[in-house]
């Protein structure tokens, strides 16, 4: 599983441990991780331009993982974004299914459910480009 990740993943989440823990999970599996406390800083720099995924924390200081994707598709950016939080409800898995997540993960989640997520993330889809 999750053998053909290819790519940059960039990691926001504003918690030290839980941005550490997907840093060494994705590291097991043999992907590059980029890691920022806020979206902000994700989008002041350059290198999120050719991230092949965004795993965002939906609550951030500041702006949120929602604008955050928001922002990404205001730059015209096709970057699959896991939005990922511990303040799950139907509402706002709604809200971010309709922004344009691509997944959306509840906290705490089993790493294997983060990796097949961000493999189907960035995997070419059937008819897509």
């Amino acid at each position: 599983m999750a053998t053909g990740l290819r790519g940059t993943v960039l990691v926001v989440d504003d918690d030290d441990s839980m941005r550490e823990a997907i840093e060494a999970l994705l590291d097991a599996a043999g992907v590059d991780a980029i890691l920022y406390e806020s979206a902000e800083a994700l989008l002041a720099d350059a290198r999120s331009a050719d991230a092949a995924c965004v795993v965002s924390d939906l609550q951030l200081p500041g702006m949120s993982g929602l604008d955050l994707l928001g922002r990404l598709r205001a730059r015209n950016a096709r970057t699959p974004v896991i939005v990922i939080t511990a303040h799950d409800s139907p509402a706002t898995r709604a809200k971010a299914h309709r922004a344009g997540a691509t997944a959306y993960l509840a906290k705490p989640f089993l790493g294997s459910a983060l990796l097949v997520a961000i493999d189907s993330a960035i995997s070419p889809q059937p008819g897509g480009s």
